[in-house]
This record gives structure tokens, sequence and C-alpha cells, in this order.
């Protein structure tokens, strides 16, 4: 016995090696892109933002979900008019009820199984804790991160049966590093991102399904419209076409996590080395300590 734990102990500095060397390969020469053209992709918060961009992207048979019709119908005329096949249906993915009930329309509805599961849906209040409204509160918590619970117990059962499915998740780099001003959406951002972390490792022995899990920089939607960092210029905020492109490449290339853009990775070496003083020093300096004073968004 103490053999065999003598060996798994020198393989695996080996194993870690391996898996460094092969990752850098593949920044240089990337692996072959999956082909999507047999998915079913379903898409929440489809009517607008990334979502629209995304559903655009995917060109596959298009499902979203979404609380806005006229947001849902118009990104809907759009794909159509692309000449690919889309349906939306009505959902809060925050009431599981109501999932529930939409979930069943869409199974008789004939479309097909859905193989691709883009969790986008997301709201932000955009106030400090003791500005913010309970209700407000309950309602970040419930889309943002319970909404990806209904949704993937929803659809991950008949993935695990075909062995053909991928759960994706549209985050946010604020579930790594939090800012002032957006307690709602930061803290249910980190706890989606936990989920994701979880069930990503929790996937390992299903053959056939993977998840992605992307952590954009802030990003100019209407969302966060109103928000404003010190250096605009160094850090410009990405373009929602930008973001539903490399994650449709994620998908295509099994990306377990991806952070946009990649300087976003210093970020998190500094989180993780820095001491607490020189991380809020950072914070004043780059002006995400002040950036939601001017919000405006959709909530």
């Amino acid at each position: 016995m103490i053999w065999k734990w003598l060996g798994a102990l020198l393989l695996f500095p080996v194993q870690m090696v391996y898996l460094v060397v092969k990752a850098a390969v593949c920044l240089v020469l990337p692996p072959k892109l999956r082909d999507l053209s047999a998915d079913n992709v379903l898409v929440t918060g489809g009517g607008r933002g990334i979502g629209r961009h995304l559903a655009k992207d995917f060109l596959l048979q298009i499902i979203l979900w979404g609380r806005t019709e006229k947001c849902l119908k118009e990104t809907t005329e759009e794909i159509r008019m692309m000449g690919t096949e889309c349906h939306y249906f009505i959902c809060d993915v925050g009431n599981r009820e109501e999932l529930l009930v939409v979930r069943s329309r869409l199974l008789f509805s004939q479309v097909g199984d859905i193989t691709i599961l883009v969790n986008n849906a997301a709201v932000v209040h955009g106030k400090s804790l003791m500005d913010s409204d309970d209700d407000a509160l309950l309602k970040s918590q419930h889309i943002n991160t319970l909404g990806q619970f209904w949704t993937t117990k929803a659809f991950l059962p008949r993935m695990l049966e075909l062995q053909n499915g991928h759960i994706v998740c549209l985050n946010s780099v604020l579930a790594l590093s939090a800012i002032p001003g957006a307690i709602d959406y930061c803290t249910s951002k980190a706890s989606s991102f936990a989920f994701m972390e979880s069930l990503t490792l929790g996937l390992l022995d299903c053959p056939g399904v993977n998840a992605t899990t992307v952590l954009p920089f802030h990003t100019s939607t209407e969302m966060f419209q109103g928000m404003r960092i010190r250096f605009p210029n160094l850090f410009p905020p990405l373009k929602p076409e930008t973001v539903a492109r490399r994650t449709v490449e994620a998908v295509q290339m099994n990306q377990a996590f991806l952070l946009l853009p990649w300087t976003m990775h210093v970020l998190v070496i500094l989180k993780s080395i820095l001491p607490q003083a020189a991380l809020e020093e950072i914070h004043k300096f780059s002006g995400s300590y002040t950036c939601m004073n001017t919000f405006k968004g959709r909530t």
C-alpha cells in the first residue's frame, strides 16, 4: 500500500507539469472547435444585452427566455430574418413554479432537447446595503443565483441521459472582486460562481456534459448604464458582441472558465498576494471604489 501512495505522490507533480504545458500549447495552437450544428440552445435573459448577441452568435435553433415580451419578440424576429429558427417564452427564472410550467410548455412544443443552457438572466439593484430595498435584494438573489439552480435542475437530467450537454453561466468579474454600491449583484454573482465551480467539478465523471463560466469586465449594456471608472481609455468597457462571440468560442473549445479581458487574470493574482490595505488603494486609484455613484442602469 505504501508503494502505491508513494507512486501517486511522485506522479502528481509530473501530471501538473504536463497539464500546464498542455494548456500553454493550446493557447498557441487552439484545439479543434466543437461542431454545434445539431444542438438546441436556451438563452435566459435573451431579449437584450449580451443575451441578444448570444442568440445571434450561436446560429442554432434558439429558445429565448425572458421577462419582457417586447424585447423577446424583437430579438426573435431579428434571428429569424437571419435564417435561424427561434422561439421565445416569457419566463422569470427566479420563480421556480413559473419556470417549471414554462419548461413543460417547452417540452410539448416539439423544439427538441435542450443541449446548451446559457444562464444569462440577471438584474442589478445598484445600491449600498443600507440604501437597498429588501424586495429588490431578494429579487437579485432569486434571479441571479437561485434561477441557475432551477434552470440547471430542469435541463441537466436530460443532458446526462443523452450524454450530450453544456451548461453556460454568464457571470461577472465582480464575483471575484466586489465593489461598493452593487452589494446585491456582487453577492449573487459570487454565489453563482461557487455554484458553477461545484457543478463543473461534479460533471468530471459525466461523459459528454460540460460547463463554462464566463467572467467579463464591465460591459457596455444598459444594465450598468452610468457606471464610471477613472481611466476609461486604459480599461474600456467590453462590447456585448465581443463577450457573446468569446462565449460561443469557449463552448466550442470546452473551456471551463473564461476571464475577459485577459488582464483580469492579473487582478486575481493581485487579490491572492496583496494585503487588504493595498487592494483598497487599488480600488481608490482605479475609481472602482466610486464607480457606482453615477449608476443609472436598468434594475
